[in-house]
């Protein structure tokens, strides 16, 4: 906007005047100063006079009456001017003196005299001089009406008519608004006497600034009355209180700006009536009346909105043309938010107004029709109503609500609601809300999508939903499903929306279904059928086009997602909306005729054209049409869907939609029966991979089909074996992914063919025999997993599928109690497998049998087969040399010891080249035993020549044979002759071998034959079992938790070691690590189980590479089975066994070595205690955890300490693995799971979960401490808060580690780190695991917080026993004290809550315990820790209790004190412990206010809660608070901490403010000399006066508002008393910074009403130091008012702006230009304000103004764009000077730097800024003001520093 040149040149003077006046630096020069002096003896004679009257003012006046005397001298004085002087002396201070006394706190006796005066003086100056001194007399005068009795009304009324009216118009038009303002007061009221006179008052003020030349409108209006208007809508605007007299004024007196009546345009005249109210800014008159009808009183909305009606229709050219769209929209905004008052008398008025007058009807046609209106008449009446809004307001209607709605958005919940409150209500007119509502229905629902993800907590969002809801469900059921329809279309029509886009539309209609209520009847039966047509055939037309190229391929996500969208509407429909088709109807239904386009057509032109109004068109089709559509079309989405995807991602959705429509149509309804048959025939042909999802959805199709009667029986039957072939499949043991599914839909199948069909049973017998025909292994796996998951699945379902929710007519059947339907016959041929050894099904069928499920169900099975397996027919052939064999193999295995003592007895001699056997031998003979022998071992170790496979295999048969019967040879009681053949070596080499060779099932032969030989190498045999493959991990010697110890007498008999072959180890470690080895892993176990006892006390040499190997196959396992049930996994088998079953055998296994190598530990332990004297020395801890004493001599010592740190190494590897494995399942993992897979997934990590928590059980059980440790480390090093509750949650699953067991623990490692050497040697820790003692201290708070309060009785006793042994030694522990302090708070808040034991002398006893924990805490970390922790909490970022910060815990503590401490005294004792030792020790420290953190002032506010505990604290908040260095805080702190505690402070001490404002003294000159002594003085007297009139804005800030109302005439009269230092007083004049702060403080905390008083200070006060701004350096003015002074005096006026309190608009006209001029100048004026005077003075360059006269036609002016696009950016009113606008971080050094930085943008943009604001209609930033008060109150740069 540029500036006008003309401007800056005044037009005209008035003809009393011999030059242009007034002069705007005169002006500041009155109210600054005072006139020079003059040399005429008589004036000053009479100035002298008047000054000391003037005088008695500040020492005079005490009571009312007393003012009365006072003005009664003044008058007195004044009236003794010599009669040739007009001037007044002392303009200034009277005029000052007489607005104090129309203060509204006096009576009006008092207010009567100053006007008096006031009329003797505007008397004497005449007009010119009023207009002269306007600034000076019109602020006192301005209030008045707002407060004046009838008494008083009079004569100021008549004061404004004698003197005022009569003035220039160029002096009154500044002060326009002022004086609008001013007489609106007396217009609230319209049956007051004064109203009539008020009203003619305000029209002549109108007529007196109306230019002389203006063209008269009307007899009240001319087009020179524009800037009248523009002010008076500007008053209208910003002042609340006043808004009653504005709207009386408005209704008598604003033009109508609509055409009148009959008329449809307007006529010249009232275009130039229009054009006067809107010009320059047609904006304002839309804000006014927006801030009218926004207002809280319903008067006055009422009044508007009839203004409204009358003057400002809708229709009007001033609404449609002139004012921008935006405008209206604010107006739309601000007319519809009336309806949330839900007031009837309101809504009329809006309605009227929105829908336009009523059509006026002819006299005549009323004649003829006396009834009453045709119905024709009737419907172009309402027709003519709905035309008129939707032709001026829906769109500007639409757009506002939208506009609402997005802004509610980063609103509060109850703004959020807002919008969707407003649009029901509107659909209360069906004219507006039939209209509005489509617009507005996908933006309300949309937005509260993005709150549900926005929404702090469910309830917010209930709240949300709720409000919404309530809009949703008035909305015409027709049009929610017309927008889902469109919806639809968007997302899978033509068109270029991007995959995002069109998942977002999607998802925008399943949340519609999942939170909106779219089940009413209408919806349900029509509605929803017709949706889901709609999508089918949607899909189908994508289908066609994709097939014809003329579409993108959409992403089958977004299918799924539409499939999944018809599913959920299908569930809502009922099976009433599907009636049956009436029996003589043979004719089919004309729409079954039609084409998918002509369909989908009539479905889209009845949503789209119609809106789905059923009562505008019926339906486009029948409930029996639609039924019969859908299901063909469902139908035929099922066998022709493979068109467009791949199988595997939606048949399933697929089947369940056509599965949902055949369940809920009659039988009569037809589709394509056979191309449903041929389609599953197609998918379940052999050698087509189908996932378990198609499986699953295909096999309930099929049976929901046959139950419905679409399917015959014999269809049924012909699809179960290719149903079972794909079956079994899935029941792979290296995929567990579906088992239990899979048994289910096998079960389910049988359900539908009943009892009586075996057809499952006989697929199931073809199937293993064509298995068992190849020699498939994998085949008695696999049956053992349906034999095992049948036999368990023994209820129905507990976790619905995917498809529960179609129902079944008969419950399915459990496989627990009708096994034998479907697996008598498949077990028999199963079974069969024993009677031919040579395949790997006899090894799989062995092992299952051995481990199956359910054995007992197996015997009456096994009878049978033993009966029918011995018949053979004549045809059997059998391989004559494997037949010899196998016979010799039975013969030795059935029979006794005879045959074993003949082939010991009988040798065999080589004569003749034949063997001979004899009885007795000779020479070199051997025994038939040792022969046989010899040949076993060449079979065993014999290789085929060739790679033929037939070869291969026979050689591994002949292999197996050799080795059973080897073993045979080597259990029996004579094998010990056969000791020196070693034949161990060997066959442990051949094991080695197969390892990796093909047949892993002669691993298991050679595993018990190397067993069977290494013992016959014992020197001594220990009775021990045959085989090792019959003993079981289970034995005692893998049991930890077994009572029976090795005792020593044991230990002393301990059998002499022999050495075992190196080689063994290796081949250990290799098996266990081969993956060949997983399938026979239970025979690997088992041999290492037997093999380890033969290691004796070398065992510790093997531990820890036999732990590591069995961890780190446990990890791999594990991590493969986690990987399995993922999202994500490929159906190709990556192991080769199962990978639980494999889990558990090396689970096993490593239980197996920890506890034999902990046995022998204890042994050896044992065995060193027989040397060591029987007195033990019991220590401090003797009483807790019982252990076995070790030994004392150092070499013992040694040996076994290296012994015990190798297996408590192991341990840790192995509880590690374990808790991994325990954790699986929870939280994360199972949410990330594969949900198709839910019931195995569930299966398989709860047993799994299981195996490793015996485990753990039995490691925790021997070794608790270092198990413990290790799941400490494991806590310390999680990240997540969810993984660290995790561990606490195991501790408390695990029966070994109760708390009785863990809580001992935990103080035994504490000690182990603290002070080990007062510790039983067998319960100190090795400290193999880096722990801190904090770290055990943390974990030991936290997890006694997760512990039960019924715990307590478990460990009440060794707690207290800790606790006392560390006071009787604290200083090792004063680390640990304050974990250990919070620890005691915990247990006596939990014990508070239970009642075991004798509660008193417990709680006493605690209490005792912590007081001293407190003396002891306090005394081995004294004072200086709370300067240390400080540093610390800022490194952290205040994260105190996890960095263990002493006042962070003493801060938590606090508030359970009296649950720990019963006795009030004590707890009064404790608070005064800790504010000694804690809180002083901080404040009085040398680096306060850094010292004091977060957790300080927690801690104190804390303390202040504690009951009669006012005393210690007080002190503490009074010693900090009046710390000179308080005002060095940390911001934040004094935000969020210090100010709420300061208020509780002052709220229970009323007399703080008073007494602080004694401490002020006044400023006194009395007594000055020079010199640096005076300096210092009055440096210290300022820096006092600084700190306390901080003090007082500071806690005015804490407080409530009005809470300093009481002191405010104290607070006042201090500040009044330092207004007058100067620059050489004490206190100087550098204190007025300080007291400008005060009264920003007071302007933000007290009501204005109380602030009158205040308003002729403040007034005086600002324009003095704005002033000095641009007076000569080293004037008095100059020095007086500081850099930072004048700083702050630019904050007051900023702040004042920014809030505008009601009495400070009335002299805001004085500091800046509060009209229309600041953005329109005038050419016939110049501004006048304050700061645009002085901004000029600096040389501004801030933005200028365009100067425009008025605006013919433009709509607004690019002004009012740039405003309104500023409001928009800003939602509510904030101060110039600070964040986000000037910037005010300048040195307060130099004078010049501070003009240029900050003071000349500030003066020339504060008017055009206040506009803006005003203009922007935003709420002031109340918290934003506070914010950057406090900010410059806690900065101690701008103390005054001493010398």
């Amino acid at each position: 906007m540029a500036l006008d040149p003309g401007s800056r040149a005044w037009t005209g003077s008035p003809e009393s005047s011999g030059r242009d006046s007034p002069i705007p630096r005169q002006w500041r020069n009155q109210l600054g100063g005072e006139e020079a002096p003059t040399k005429d003896k008589a004036y000053r004679r009479y100035a002298s006079g008047v000054e000391k009257a003037l005088s008695l003012f500040e020492t005079a006046l005490e009571e009312w009456a007393d003012y009365i005397s006072f003005l009664n001298r003044v008058l007195k004085a004044l009236q003794a001017r010599p009669s040739s002087n007009t001037p007044i002396p002392a303009k200034a201070t009277l005029s000052k003196r007489l607005s104090q006394c129309l203060n509204p706190t006096l009576p009006s006796g008092v207010h009567q005299k100053a006007l008096e005066v006031y009329t003797y003086v505007f008397d004497t100056i005449g007009a010119d001089g009023l207009s002269r001194d306007l600034p000076l007399y019109l602020p006192g005068l301005a209030p008045t009406l707002s407060f004046a009795s009838l008494s008083v009304r009079s004569p100021f009324l008549e004061l404004l008519e004698k003197y005022f009216v009569k003035l220039d118009a160029r002096s009154l038009r500044p002060a326009m608004r002022s004086i609008i303002l001013a007489l609106l007061p007396g217009l609230e009221d319209e049956t007051s006497e004064d109203f009539d006179r008020t009203l003619r008052l305000v029209g002549s003020f109108k007529k007196a600034i109306r230019p002389a030349t203006s063209k008269e409108l009307t007899d009240h209006h001319s087009v020179g009355d524009d800037f009248f208007w523009q002010c008076f809508f500007l008053a209208s605007i910003t002042s609340h209180s006043r808004r009653g007299g504005a709207l009386a004024y408005l209704v008598r007196h604003l033009p109508a700006l609509g055409a009148p009546a009959g008329a449809k345009e307007l006529d010249d005249n009232s275009q130039e009536l229009a054009t006067m109210v809107t010009s320059p800014e047609p904006g304002l008159l839309v804000r006014c009346f927006a801030s009218g009808l926004a207002d809280e009183q319903v008067l006055i909305q009422r009044g508007f909105l009839d203004l409204l009606v009358s003057h400002l229709p809708l229709d009007s050219k001033v609404l449609q043309t002139r004012v921008k769209s935006s405008d209206l929209e604010l107006l739309l905004k601000s007319a519809v938010g009336v309806v949330i008052r839900r007031d009837m008398s309101l809504n009329r008025r809006l309605w009227a107004w929105l829908l336009g007058p009523e059509p006026a009807v002819p006299e005549n046609e009323q004649a003829h029709d006396p009834s009453g209106a045709p119905s024709e008449q009737q419907h172009a009446y309402l027709s003519s109503r709905t035309q008129y809004f939707e032709e001026h307001g829906l769109a500007s209607l639409t757009r506002a609500l939208l506009d609402m709605i997005k802004d509610a958005e980063t609103s509060s919940v109850a703004e959020r609601a807002k919008p969707y409150r407003i649009c029901l209500s509107l659909m209360d007119r069906w004219e507006i809300g039939g209209l509005v509502v489509p617009e507005i229905f996908l933006p309300v629902v949309q937005s509260v999508q993005r709150f549900k993800h926005k929404a702090s907590s469910p309830a917010e969002f209930k709240e949300v939903l709720r409000s919404a809801s309530v809009f949703f469900d008035g909305i015409e059921s027709g049009l929610i499903y017309s927008e889902i329809v469109a919806l639809l279309a968007q997302a899978i029509g033509p068109g270029n929306l991007g995959t995002k886009q069109r998942s977002e539309k999607l998802s925008l209609i399943s949340f519609i279904v999942a939170n909106f209520n779219v089940r009413e009847e209408e919806m349900v039966t029509i509605h929803a059928p017709l949706t889901c047509l709609a999508a089918l055939y949607m899909l189908e037309d994508l289908q066609e086009r994709q097939a014809k190229g003329g579409a993108e391929t959409l992403a089958i996500d977004l299918v799924n997602e539409v499939l999944a969208i018809v599913v959920s509407f299908l569930d809502l429909i009922p099976e009433r909306a599907f009636p049956a088709p009436p029996t003589e109807s043979s004719a089919g239904s004309k729409a079954l005729s039609l084409s998918n386009m002509d369909l989908l057509k009539k479905i889209r032109n009845f949503y789209v054209n119609e809106q789905g109004n059923l009562d505008a068109s019926p339906p486009p089709f029948t409930g029996l049409e639609s039924g019969q559509l859908l299901i063909q079309r469902a139908a035929k989405n099922v066998y022709d869907g493979d068109g467009r995807a791949g199988l595997a991602a939606d048949i399933n959705l697929r089947v369940r939609i056509f599965l949902q429509v055949l369940t809920k149509t009659p039988k009569q309804y037809e589709f394509e029966e056979a191309e449903l048959l041929s389609f599953t025939d197609s998918e379940l042909s052999d050698g087509k991979s189908l996932p378990f999802a198609a499986f699953s959805s295909i096999l309930t199709l099929v049976s929901q089909m046959y139950y419905t009667d679409r399917i015959t029986l014999p269809q049924l039957s012909d699809l179960v074996l290719p149903l079972v072939r794909h079956a079994w499949s899935y029941l792979s043991v290296s995929e567990p992914k579906y088992h239990v599914e899979t048994v289910r839909c096998l079960w389910q199948l049988q359900t539908a063919l009943t009892l009586e069909r075996r057809d499952i049973e006989a697929a199931l017998s073809t199937l293993i025999v064509e298995k068992k025909n190849r020699d498939n292994a994998d085949m008695g796996r696999t049956f053992g997993v349906l034999w095992s998951h049948t036999l368990q699945d023994n209820q129905a379902e507990r976790r619905g599928s995917r498809t529960a929710t179609i129902a079944e007519p008969r419950p399915r059947l459990a496989g627990a109690d009708f096994y034998e339907v479907m697996l008598t016959q498949p077990l028999f041929l199963v079974l069969d497998a024993l009677m031919d050894e040579r395949t790997h099904l006899y090894m799989n069928v062995k092992s299952w049998l051995n481990n199956m499920v359910g054995i007992d169900r197996n015997v009456t099975s096994t009878d049978k087969l033993d009966i029918t397996s011995q018949q053979f027919s004549e045809n059997d052939d059998l391989d004559l040399c494997l037949y010899y064999l196998r016979t010799m193999h039975n013969v030795l295995g059935c029979t006794g010891e005879l045959p074993w003592t003949i082939m010991g007895s009988k040798h065999v001699s080589t004569a003749d080249e034949s063997l001979h056997i004899s009885t007795g031998g000779e020479g070199n003979d051997m025994t038939l035993q040792d022969l046989l022998l010899r040949i076993l071992i060449r079979c065993v170790t014999g290789e085929s020549e060739t790679k033929d496979t037939d070869l291969v295999d026979r050689t591994c048969q002949l292999q197996r044979y050799a080795l059973m019967i080897l073993h045979q040879f080597l259990v029996r009681s004579q094998a010990n002759r056969l000791a020196h053949f070693h034949v161990e070596n060997i066959l442990i080499d051949r094991l080695g071998k197969s390892i990796t060779g093909p047949d892993p099932y002669v691993q298991v032969l050679l595993l018990d034959s190397v067993f069977a030989a290494l013992k016959l190498q014992e020197p001594t045999m220990p009775e021990r079992p045959l085989s090792a493959t019959s003993e079981k991990y289970h034995s005692s010697t893998t049991d930890l938790t077994r009572p029976g110890r090795l005792s020593i007498s044991t230990a002393d008999h301990h059998p002499p070691q022999h050495t075992l072959p190196p080689q063994l180890l290796k081949c250990l470690l290799s098996g266990l690590s081969a993956e060949s080895s997983q399938l026979v892993l239970d025979s690997w176990m088992t041999f290492l189980g037997g093999c380890l006892p033969l290691y004796g006390g070398s065992i510790f040499q093997i531990v820890i590479p036999l732990v590591e190997t069995l961890c780190r196959q446990v990890g791999t396992t594990f991590a493969n089975l986690r990987a399995t049930f993922g999202p994500t996994t490929s159906s190709a088998g990556a192991q080769v066994a199962a990978p639980e079953t494999t889990l558990i055998y090396l689970l096993n296994g490593l239980e197996q070595v920890l506890a034999r190598a902990h046995d022998q530990l204890l042994a050896d332990e044992a065995r060193a205690q027989v040397v060591k004297s029987p007195d033990q020395p019991q220590s401090l801890f003797g009483s807790m955890v019982s252990g076995v004493f070790q030994s004392d001599i150092p070499q013992g010592r040694s040996a076994t300490a290296n012994d015990r740190l190798t297996v408590h190494l192991a341990f840790q590897d192995a509880v590690r693995i374990c808790y991994q494995i325990w954790s699986w399942g929870q939280g994360e993992d199972a949410a990330a799971s594969d949900s198709s897979a839910a019931a195995s997934f569930m299966y398989t990590s709860l047993r799994m979960r299981n195996r490793a928590r015996r485990l753990l059980e039995h490691l925790f059980t021997a070794e608790t401490l270092e198990c413990l440790e290790t799941i400490v480390d494991i806590w310390k090093q999680a990240t997540s808060e969810v993984d660290k509750s995790e561990v606490f949650k195991f501790l408390a699953a695990l029966e070994a580690s109760r708390p009785r067991q863990a809580v001992p623990s935990i103080f035994n490692s504490i000690y182990s780190r603290t002070n080990p050497s007062a510790l039983d040697p067998s319960r100190t820790s090795t400290l193999t695991i880096s722990l801190e003692d904090t770290d055990l201290g943390l974990f030991l708070v936290k997890y006694t917080q997760s512990l039960d309060d019924d715990a307590m009785d478990e460990i009440w006793s060794d707690c207290i026993i800790f606790l006392k042994d560390i006071l009787a030694n604290p200083f090792p522990h004063r680390q640990t004290l304050p974990s250990l302090i919070e620890f005691a708070a915990i247990l006596g808040e939990k014990v508070d809550n239970t009642n075991f034991g004798e509660q008193r002398k417990m709680r006493r006893e605690l209490g005792d315990l912590f007081i001293r924990l407190l003396a002891g805490l306090f005394t081995t970390r004294p004072i200086t820790f709370a300067e240390t922790n400080g540093g610390a909490e800022k490194s952290t970022k205040g994260n105190g209790a996890d960095s263990r910060d002493v006042v962070g815990i003493l801060a938590s503590v606090v508030p359970n004190l009296s649950k720990v401490l019963p006795e009030p005294d004590r707890v009064l004792s404790a608070a005064g412990t800790i504010s000694t030792n804690v809180i002083a020790p901080t404040l009085r420290t040398k680096t306060f206010p850094d010292s004091v953190t977060r957790n300080t002032v927690r801690l104190l506010q804390e303390l202040s809660r504690l009951p009669n505990n006012q005393k210690s604290w007080k002190k503490d908040v009074s010693d900090a608070f009046n710390d000179g260095r308080f005002f060095g805080m940390d911001l934040s702190l004094v935000t969020d901490d210090w100010l709420p505690l300061l208020r509780q402070w002052t709220v229970t001490d009323k007399e703080k403010v008073p007494e602080i404002v004694s401490r002020i003294t006044a400023p006194t000159t009395a007594g000055i000399v020079f010199g640096v002594g005076a300096t210092s003085a009055r440096l210290e007297a300022d820096r006092k006066t600084q700190l306390n009139l901080r003090r007082i804005a500071t806690l005015i800030l804490a407080g409530a508002e009005d809470a300093f109302v009481t002191d405010l005439p104290t607070v006042v009269d201090k500040l009044v008393e330092l207004l007058a230092a100067t620059s050489t007083s004490s206190p100087s004049s550098t204190t007025r910074a300080d007291v400008y702060m005060v009264v920003r403080a007071l302007v933000l905390r007290t009501n204005p009403l109380h602030l009158a008083m205040l308003w002729p200070v403040i007034n005086a006060e600002m324009h003095a130091a704005l002033s000095s701004v641009v007076a000569p350096d080293n004037s008095a003015a100059s020095d007086t008012y500081t850099n930072t002074g004048v700083l702050q005096a630019c904050k007051l006026l900023d702040l004042l702006v920014c809030v505008a309190p009601d009495d400070f608009q009335l002299h805001e006209w004085l500091f800046i230009t509060d009209s229309i001029d600041a953005v329109y100048r005038s050419s016939s004026s110049r501004p006048i304000a304050l700061a645009d005077e002085i901004s000029e003075d600096l040389g501004s360059a801030a933005a200028t103004t365009t100067s425009t006269a008025h605006h013919d036609d433009g709509a607004g002016s690019s002004y009012a764009v740039a405003a309104a696009d500023g409001a928009a950016q800003r939602n509510r009113r904030h101060v110039l000077i600070g964040p986000g606008g000037i910037s005010d971080d300048v040195g307060l050094e130099r004078r010049d730097e501070l003009v240029a930085k900050v003071l000349r943008p500030f003066f020339g943009q504060l008017s055009i800024f206040a506009f803006e604001s005003t203009y922007a209609m935003g709420a002031p930033d109340v918290s934003g003001c506070v914010q950057n008060l406090l900010r410059d109150l806690f900065d101690d740069k701008t103390m005054v520093k001493a010398l």
